[in-house]
């Protein structure tokens, strides 16, 4: 019978418990759900990061320096048989995660002589190879593999890759001889070699091939007069040949680690394993590896990205929490009547707490289950361990706090008489006036001690920072609160002094407004809103600077150095509006003057640039960069250019007494054979186009040099304005220039360069955006910005819910003296709007600062490439704000008017006094 009872009291009641139940799902769905999301994206942001990497900065290799090999002849299968060895030997997180892994064996390189190998082709010079894998990695095109005919065709047996082999006129059956050169030009251990095979790999881009030199192509010369080198697959027993002749041979065994087996779960213990393959090294090996560089990064910018989230889910967490109180506070204040009722007939405190845990024991935990089964659906990462145990404990007591709710409401709401309760006066209460002070005063210290003592990055979650957020937008409402009833006052005041009583009426009842907790739960969830998208702001706006101080231009050409009319090539490309050279020259060593005495003052890194050209293509690549006025100062080399310098670097010029307190005295930099004098005519801690963390750079403007100058200025890259111009089209005319002055007789032979590089403005920045941890950031943010939104209106909803009673008794009777429906909805929009405003306001407010607040301690610039966060109050947030007030004021409008229509006029005069 007493469970029937109660259920026919959650059926009289079922709107409130409805509400109750459905913030209770949302709230363990979220505890739930949500880590599984993030661990989804971060993995999934890991993996992709880590795939994008090319292939060798993925592997772990191990190598046998070059050695004669003595005592047998069969050098080759105890070699191949550590590549199980080694990986044997490897911690277990490393070995995990290791994919594909190759064992090669290579010979020292030999001159090859032969009658297809005319001279008109230059000097060739082969190594002999052996690898695991190759028949899998390579498909036949003419001939056989090594070693698989019953009678060997020669000592040596060489199967080679078809562009290798047509390039130099060689086919299946072709005989050659293979013989090593001492330096008098001598042949020693001279032997035959037939290529026997022609190749062509399955995958060019396969691990496989990516061994140094490569095997599909010919390795051009290093200078003049320096043979061409190719690499000739072979078998054991060609391999053994030639290491029992005599031959240096080398071993590698190198291990890929596989991206798509990592999980940022095991990052931690990757990384120290990697570090453990070092220390553990066996003697004799060399070990090099790039693995744990991008997982460090990784590591640290899911750290940061972990830590943001974190205050983000405090906040939406918090707001949730103060629905449901709102919620059953409302619930207990509806049935006041009922209450006072079982109290009046001689019911104990105990007994009335005890109805309302029966009723909600009812209801909320089913729905705290249902919404971790929800959860639980939700997709997760395939590699991770499901839902993570804290998810769950947050789930259990997100259950039994909601469960707890309605009892607590009823204990704490109990009140034994009526009386006006719409009265809010600012020395209300000592009581009160003691939890706003303590409040406070904890925001305060908490914010300071945060800003002191710095935040622990990691996988634990910082309860300083989980509260600071929370206690300050709390704060700030209950300041708010203080301050709320004044200006009302002040304006009702003058409106009694205006005719017609709406204005009057309106302010008069909004300055007696009591809405001390629905207040609150708004300024929350609006400062949670608004603290994402301030974030999300100030890291796109980060993003952008970084790009802009690597690519200051929609192009960036950069290589080696370029002939002097590649700038005009350049600017006739279609889509191209503006160019401008720029040369790069790092590590270079100042001097005390022309004669070329050193300076003392160290290295710098050096970049000259055309001031008005650096500008103008600037502006017309949309960016707002400006040269600074100091390389606009007269100069030339005559006397001394101006300089901008790095700080360090102007205190180390200082030092040298290159400079005196004024610069004039000029000191002299060799650049390209020229040696420019400069002045330091400013400083600056950063310039576009100068490397990250370079702590040393001197940037000159572009000189004018003398008809007599030793060499003209060479430009190492170009800035370009452009618009849709083909990167293709211009690596290949920068490729040409580049070849041009190679071999313009200015400067000929030396080592060939590499080919130039182009990188555009709009690819790094999808680069940089676009990976990584970006996906859980714009989740978080999404959510976080969405989820403060509609629980702040949700809230806004409470607070008119909560007057709505009394607002009901006022109107109808006000309707019975006269007044017309649409000077009803002009009171109703008079008394919610300064609500609305200060709610949505403060809110917003408190959520802008928060990131100032925060930004020292949030790690944000792992998102920026290191670039920092700057965190300003953005105009778009203004205006966001203000869309966000007019929207609450309509909603709030639209729920009043949506209750009123539930009550009749006589009805709601029959209510009685209560509010």
């Amino acid at each position: 019978m007493g469970v029937l009872a109660v259920l026919r009291r959650v059926r009289a009641y079922g709107g409130h418990f409805l509400l109750l139940a459905v913030l209770t799902l949302v709230t363990a769905l979220l505890v739930t759900g949500v880590p599984r999301i993030a661990d989804r994206l971060s993995g999934q942001g890991l993996r992709e990061q880590f795939g994008d990497l090319p292939g060798p900065q993925r592997d772990v290799l191990y190598t046998r320096p070059a050695e004669l090999q003595t005592g047998t002849s069969e050098v080759t299968a105890g070699q191949r048989a550590g590549l199980d060895s080694l990986l044997a030997g490897m911690p277990a997180p490393v070995r995990e995660v290791v994919g594909e892994r190759w064992y090669t064996a290579e010979t020292e390189f030999g001159r090859l002589k032969g009658p297809e190998l005319t001279p008109d082709k230059g000097l060739i010079d082969l190594s002999l190879r052996t690898m695991t894998g190759l028949r899998e990695a390579a498909t036949l095109v003419d001939g056989r593999w090594p070693g698989e005919a019953a009678q060997r065709a020669a000592p040596v047996e060489t199967a080679l890759a078809e562009p290798v082999a047509r390039q130099l006129g060689l086919r299946a059956g072709s005989r050659l001889r293979l013989a090593l050169r001492t330096p008098d030009g001598q042949d020693l251990a001279a032997t035959s070699v037939a290529v026997v095979g022609l190749f062509r790999p399955v995958d060019p881009e396969g691990g496989a091939w990516d061994g140094l030199p490569s095997a599909l192509r010919l390795t051009p010369p290093v200078g003049d007069g320096q043979p061409f080198q190719m690499v000739g697959m072979t078998d054991d027993a060609g391999f053994d040949d030639r290491a029992a002749a005599g031959w240096a041979v080398r071993f590698s065994w190198r291990y890929r680690v596989d991206p798509g087996r990592l999980t940022p779960v095991r990052l931690d213990t990757l990384v120290d394993g990697i570090a453990q393959l070092d220390r553990e090294r066996p003697a004799g090996l060399l070990l090099s590896q790039g693995v744990d560089i991008p997982l460090r990064q990784y590591a640290d910018s899911l750290a940061a990205a972990r830590t943001l989230l974190t205050v983000v889910a405090a906040g939406v967490l918090a707001t949730l929490a103060g629905l449901t109180v709102l919620a059953a506070r409302l619930a207990v204040h509806r049935r006041r009547d009922e209450y006072l009722l079982l109290r009046a007939r001689g019911g104990s405190t105990t007994a009335v707490v005890r109805r309302g845990l029966a009723e909600s024991l009812l209801v909320v935990p089913a729905a705290a289950v249902a919404g971790w089964l929800l959860g639980g659906l939700l997709p997760a990462d395939p590699l991770g361990a499901g839902t993570p145990g804290a998810a769950n404990g947050l789930a259990v007591a997100a259950g039994v706090l909601a469960t707890l709710a309605l009892p607590v409401a009823v204990l704490t709401g109990r009140r034994a008489g009526g009386g006006r309760r719409d009265l809010l006066r600012v020395g209300s209460g000592a009581g009160r006036l003691t939890v706003e002070v303590t409040v406070v005063g904890l925001a305060a210290l908490a914010a300071f001690l945060l800003r002191r003592r710095g935040l622990a990055l990691g996988d634990e979650v910082d309860p300083l920072l989980v509260s600071v957020p929370v206690l300050l937008a709390v704060a700030a409402a209950l300041l708010a609160l203080r301050a709320y009833p004044w200006p009302s006052r002040l304006f009702s005041r003058l409106a009694a002094r205006a005719r017609g009583a709406v204005a009057f009426l309106g302010t008069a009842r909004a300055g007696r407004a009591g809405v001390a907790a629905p207040l609150v739960v708004v300024v929350l969830a609006i400062a949670t809103a608004a603290f994402c998208g301030v974030v999300a702001a100030g890291i796109s706006d980060g993003r952008d600077r970084a790009v802009t101080r690597t690519v200051p231009a929609d192009a960036l050409v950069s290589g080696d150095r370029f002939a002097p009319d590649t700038a005009t090539e350049l600017a006739g490309l279609p889509g191209v509006r503006a160019v401008t050279p720029v040369l790069a020259t790092p590590g270079q060593r100042l001097l005390a003057d022309a004669d070329g005495r050193p300076g003392g003052a160290g290295e710098a890194y050096v970049l000259l640039v055309e001031p008005a050209g650096f500008a103008d293509v600037a502006r017309r690549s949309g960016l707002d960069l400006a040269v600074p006025g100091a390389l606009r100062a007269d100069g030339d080399v005559a006397t001394a250019l101006p300089a901008l310098v790095s700080p360090d670097f102007a205190a180390a010029l200082a030092d040298a007494q290159l400079a005196d307190e004024a610069g004039r005295r000029p000191g002299w930099v060799d650049v390209q054979g020229n040696r420019l004098p400069f002045r330091v005519a400013g400083t600056a801690a950063e310039f576009p186009l100068i490397p990250a963390g370079t702590g040393r750079f001197l940037v000159l403007p572009w000189p004018e040099l003398p008809a007599d100058g030793p060499h003209s200025l060479a430009p190492t890259g170009f800035l370009l304005a452009a618009g849709t111009v083909d990167p293709a089209a211009l690596g290949r005319v920068a490729e040409e220039g580049q070849t041009r002055y190679q071999t313009s007789g200015t400067v000929t032979g030396g080592k060939r360069p590499l080919p130039p590089q182009v990188t555009t403005w709009a690819a790094e920045r999808e680069r940089l955006g676009g990976s990584g941890v970006n996906g859980l950031l714009v989740f978080g943010f999404a959510a976080g910005a969405a989820g403060g939104g509609l629980l702040g209106l949700l809230a806004l909803a409470f607070a008119v819910l909560a007057g709505a009673r009394g607002r009901g008794q006022v109107l109808s009777r006000l309707r019975t003296m006269g007044l017309s429906r649409r000077q009803w909805r002009g009171l109703l929009l008079v008394e919610l709007t300064p609500l609305v405003v200060v709610s949505v306001l403060t809110g917003a407010v408190v959520g802008a600062l928060l990131p100032v607040l925060l930004n020292p301690v949030l790690g944000l610039s792992a998102f920026t490439g290191g670039a920092p966060v700057t965190v300003r109050f953005e105009p778009g947030l203004v205006a966001g704000v203000l869309g966000l007030a007019l929207l609450a004021l309509a909603f709030a409008v639209a729920v009043e008017a949506v209750n009123n229509r539930r009550m009749r006029l006589g009805e709601v005069l029959r209510l009685g006094e209560e509010s």
